[in-house]
């Protein structure tokens, strides 16, 4: 799997982020720096992510 050549910076550590040739809109990419996950809300002209929102638990409420 190929990776888009400018890869964008992770939003906490600066470090870049390979994003797969194939990433859609949604997918959640991690940096390999610190871990941090982002979610990719564009791809086309230019690569942009966002910090991905955190999951949190359903109670059931």
């Amino acid at each position: 799997m190929a990776n888009i050549t400018a890869a964008p910076a992770c939003l906490q550590c600066e470090t870049d982020i390979p994003v797969p040739s194939d990433a859609e809109l949604g997918d959640i990419l991690a940096c390999r720096g610190c871990g941090q996950e982002h979610e990719v809300l564009d791809i086309a002209p230019v690569v942009r992510l966002d910090l991905a929102p955190e999951v949190e638990e359903d109670w059931g409420e």
